[in-house]
């Protein structure tokens, strides 16, 4: 059997309870994930999510990049556009994880062979410790001027032993950070 064969049967088991034909297209808890793409880290497992919950997003190391702030950027229009309101709100959760691959992009010498043989600059995705870079993630949110303000952002650390996610920065709007980080709080 292949792995496609695998995946369509277990597909149609998935199928035949189905029930989720009016499930909105925006997530029902008005949440954006962003994760690392290790295969140990589901967010719909670990954070027990059910279908149409949340938005995931998934990239190596769990980073918030260009390509991240953009996607949130577009959401947040559509989810103003939607909602008929000038700002939109919803939550971002970024989760990175222990024992996390990316670390190897950490290593200067490992980041030039990467570049050297295939011309791609891993260094934005290196973790060097998780949870102090996702409050380096964080600043990078609060950063991006084109996300609003309205936004909130809160961070979770999940260790692959315990299966235990802890919270690393409590949940805060873009503009709380933003003022905070401008020392006008």
């Amino acid at each position: 059997m292949t792995i496609l064969n695998e995946f369509t049967a277990r597909n149609r088991s998935f199928a035949t309870s189905f029930d989720g034909a009016e499930i909105p297209a925006l997530p029902k808890l008005g949440t954006m994930i962003l994760a690392c793409i290790d295969a140990r880290v589901d967010p719909a497992h670990v954070l027990g999510l059910q279908l149409g919950d949340a938005i995931v997003f998934r990239n190596s190391g769990g980073r918030v990049t260009q390509a991240f702030i953009d996607e949130v950027a577009a959401l947040a229009m559509m989810v103003a556009k939607r909602t008929g309101v000038d700002e939109a709100a919803f939550d971002i959760v970024l989760m990175q994880h222990t024992q996390c691959g990316a670390q190897a992009f950490a290593d200067p010498g490992f980041q030039n062979l990467i570049k050297e043989r295939i011309g791609v600059d891993v260094s934005p995705s290196a973790i060097v410790d998780p949870a102090q870079d996702l409050l380096g993630d964080i600043g990078r949110l609060c950063d991006a001027r084109i996300l609003p303000g309205s936004l909130r952002v809160a961070a979770l650390l999940y260790d692959v032993e315990t299966g235990v996610a802890r919270e690393i920065a409590p949940q805060r709007t873009l503009a709380d950070l933003r003022s905070a980080a401008a020392g006008t709080v």
